[in-house]
């Protein structure tokens, strides 16, 4: 455990401020870090305590051989010194907040003409910056906004008084096209062009009724003078502002600068959302992921991240809307947990965020969970069969009669384990006379294959025959008369016994009942036979009259087979329209049913 003697001298030498303390265990490594209004009594409840709130706290305890503390001005600075050190140090018992972002600032830059654009490194050189922005798309829709309503120019020249004058500069393509005034050929006055810039200033603040105010009285003077073209470009910016704003969220436009914070959490992790609201209008949304490590309550980690987000983006904001009482973590802050009313509107609106994010990370996880559990099958497949490659494209083959008519076979698709329905096959026996297993699949298998290789389409990794060592020898034939043998890998499943037959070897294998690779053949098999006899009922249906739709010249099997899937009969492929048909099969073969059925 830990040596008392040190600890105990480390801990009479406490003082009682406030401050941050870290423990370390016997390699010298940080494995906690805490923050205390009172360092003494809050390092020492660690000591003193017989029991403890968790086991993994106890596990904490057990672990510490040294600490060391630092002692700040008051609880807030300890609050920020805490939440640097983690990110910094990133303990293996403390929270840790899953959020590696650098967030985005909008520059007006310090020169003659200023440029307005996006960055995410801040420069000591007299420009101004706004943001961080908590979200790259909110400062893409803002400057696009912005070089909508103004002709900014983008280039870096020096657009001094002694260049500009000298004609040291040409206008490039922006100004023909309409986006750059010519400020460097001096086709533009520089007190025009900073007006300009105080419009964009007071937009990127949410001042935005200020700037419809001086739109709209200029819109009016030009109007006034029968301008009336230059007056609608006025009106036009205008309409643009009125649009922008619209999209805001709008809570309460008397609700001037105001930080929301949510959380939800379980056993294992927290989300905390932030929404920044300035004049009612919610302007930047992000959410936190934090991981927890002893069992933190949601108080503990809303601190963490209120104190994290609040100095990653600057806020200056005096109210914080969160729904617990932080009041003594915050105390220069006005606190609001509100029950009703607006500010309630904008708390749950921030828990909304939350637990959607919350949402859309346990769908990927389930996602990236199902996609290696996909990949582990199929690797136990490869095994299992001694493949040469992974079987991520698997074809099934079955064929299908009943009562000893219409024989039909189908051919089902899986791509990484999952069926691919839109490349299931049907097909009609046309080369065999009668009822004979062998030779239709000899039939099918060559034909699905001669068609891949004619049109130099994908091949699968594995083939499987719903058959025992008879239907497997017949595919191998079509195999070989394609020279495909050996280059695919192939299998025969005999449905009694589920014995899994391969290539010249008479002795069957039997994999285990509760293999997830046996499931995987048997759901193949299962979704073959299916799909063969869906078709097969389909066409005895229309036994006595599908032959009718066979004698048309140009509509083959395909076409027959999509026309029956929607109209069940002949007297329904009759009755429909040219466009009915047209949607199925295809304009021309549509006007060669219908001529046939005229005539």
């Amino acid at each position: 455990m830990n040596e008392p003697s040190l600890l105990q001298s480390k801990l009479k030498s406490i003082p009682k401020n406030p401050g941050v303390y870290q423990f370390y265990d016997r390699q010298g490594e940080i494995i906690y870090i805490g923050k205390a209004k009172n360092l003494k009594n809050r390092v020492s409840s660690y000591f003193t305590k017989r029991k403890f709130e968790s086991f993994k706290v106890k596990v904490l305890v057990d672990k510490i051989h040294d600490l060391n503390f630092i002692i700040v001005n008051n609880e807030s600075d300890a609050l920020l010194l805490e939440n640097n050190l983690i990110k910094k140090h990133q303990p293996r018992y403390n929270i840790l907040l899953k959020d590696d972002k650098t967030f985005p600032w909008i520059c007006i830059k310090n020169e003659p003409f200023p440029r307005v654009f996006s960055t995410r490194t801040v420069i000591n050189d007299g420009s101004q910056y706004y943001g961080p922005y908590t979200s790259a798309y909110a400062v893409k829709v803002l400057l696009n906004l912005i070089r909508q309503l103004y002709q900014l120019r983008t280039c870096k020249l020096s657009l001094m008084e002694e260049n500009i004058s000298g004609g040291n500069f040409k206008v490039c393509l922006e100004y023909h096209i309409g986006n750059c005034k010519g400020p460097c050929e001096g086709l533009q006055e520089r007190s025009e062009y900073d007006k300009t810039i105080a419009q964009i200033r007071d937009i990127i603040k949410g001042n935005l009724n200020e700037v419809v105010s001086y739109l709209k009285s200029e819109m009016e003077i030009l109007a006034n003078s029968f301008r009336f073209e230059e007056a609608n470009l006025f009106k036009e910016k205008i309409e643009i502002l009125s649009r922008y704003q619209s999209k805001s969220t709008i809570v309460n436009s008397a609700i001037h600068d105001v930080d929301v914070f949510s959380i939800v959490s379980d056993e294992k992790e927290a989300f905390v959302n932030f929404l920044k609201v300035v004049k009612g209008a919610v302007i930047h949304a992000h959410t936190v992921e934090i991981k927890k490590r002893l069992d933190e309550p949601d108080e503990e980690l809303l601190v963490f991240a209120i104190t994290d987000l609040r100095n990653r983006i600057e806020s200056s904001a005096k109210e914080m809307i969160i729904p617990l009482d932080l009041k003594i973590y915050f105390p220069e802050n006005r606190i609001t947990v509100p029950i009703r009313g607006d500010k309630k509107k904008l708390l749950d609106l921030s828990l909304r965020n939350a637990k959607s994010y919350r949402l859309e990370k346990s769908k990927r996880v389930a996602y990236k969970k199902a996609a290696s559990s996909a990949d582990r099958i199929l690797q136990t497949l490869q095994s299992d069969l001694r493949l040469a490659l992974l079987p991520t494209h698997i074809e099934c083959f079955d064929n299908s009669n009943i009562q000893g008519s219409e024989p039909v076979a189908a051919c089902v698709v899986f791509r990484r384990g999952k069926p691919a329905k839109k490349e299931y096959r049907h097909y009609n026996i046309k080369e065999v006379s009668g009822i004979d297993d062998f030779a239709s699949m000899e039939e099918v298998v060559y034909r699905r294959y001669r068609r891949l290789l004619s049109e130099k389409a994908a091949l699968p990794q594995l083939i499987v025959i719903d058959g025992g060592k008879g239907q497997l020898n017949s595919a191998l034939k079509s195999l070989d008369k394609l020279g495909l043998r050996g280059k695919i890998g192939i299998i025969g499943i005999a449905k009694k016994l589920e014995e899994i037959y391969f290539p010249d070897d008479s002795v069957p294998l039997y994999i285990d009942k509760n293999s997830e690779s046996l499931k995987l053949i048997q759901n193949l098999r299962n979704e073959a036979h299916r799909f063969g006899i869906e078709f097969h009922r389909l066409k005895r249906s229309g036994t006595m009259t599908q032959s009718v739709l066979e004698n048309i010249p140009g509509v083959g099997s395909k076409s027959i087979e999509k026309l029956y899937g929607r109209f069940k009969s002949v007297e329904g492929i009759k009755k429909a329209s040219l466009n009915e048909l047209a949607d199925e099969i295809g304009h021309s073969r549509a006007m060669t049913v219908k001529a046939f059925f005229k005539g």
